[in-house]
This record gives structure tokens, sequence and C-alpha cells, in this order.
């Protein structure tokens, strides 16, 4: 497994941007393929965005599909998610997410590294 810590999080208006990156320590990091998932309250968690672990093919949820980018920079150990346009309904824990199972991912089981997760908040 890789040790994650996300960062970036914070209070943003409606249609304004962030950018959450997370840090990975530990096993290497590059043979990881690495996810974002949130959780608002009340609710499960989702997938939000897959970034495979050599970096060319992203996947993204619908609901953020245009609106959030997902990057990786393997040689500083490091994962993004820019997200552009925010709406309310993004306001939730943002956490990143690591597996070694090849493929696209983008159920919570298939991912066996976590971060803390850090709080995301878009007021109207």
């Amino acid at each position: 497994q890789v040790q994650l810590v996300e960062s970036g999080g914070g209070l943003v208006q409606a249609g304004g941007s962030l950018r959450l990156s997370c840090v990975a320590s530990g096993r290497t990091f590059s043979s990881y393929s690495m996810g974002w998932f949130r959780q608002a309250p009340g609710k499960e968690r989702e997938f939000v965005a897959f970034i495979s672990w050599s970096g060319p093919s992203t996947y993204y949820a619908q609901s953020v599909k245009g609106r959030f980018t997902i990057s990786r920079d393997n040689a500083k150990n490091m994962g993004y998610l820019q997200m552009s346009s925010l709406k309310p309904e993004d306001t939730a824990v943002y956490y990143c997410a690591a597996t070694r199972i090849l493929g696209l991912r983008t159920n919570v089981h298939d991912f066996d590294s976590w971060g803390q997760g850090t709080q995301v908040t878009v007021s109207s």
C-alpha cells in the first residue's frame, strides 16, 4: 500500500475553482492507478475521477465531466484534481485513493489505499 495525504480543500463560492492535491509515500506510486472520491453528509462515498498508473487514461463521473480534471506527476509522487465551475452539490469530503488493480476502476472496494480526506464546501 501507499500512504496518501490530501490537501487543498476549502470554502469557495459557486462558480469558483479549487485544486486538490494528493501526496503519496511508501511504495512506488507510479505503479498505482489513482482515483478521487467524495462523500457528502448522509450519503455514500461516490466515484469522481480516475487516472491510470501511467497517466494517459482518465475517466470521470458524469456529474463532474467537463468541470473537473484529474492529473498526476509520478516524478513528484503527486496526484491532483482541478475543480472548476463548482456547484453547491459538489460540497463533500474528497478522498484520493490508489489501486494496483489494472484497468478502469470506479468502485470504492477496488482501492486499498486511502487518504484522510479534505473538505470542500461550495456556497451558493
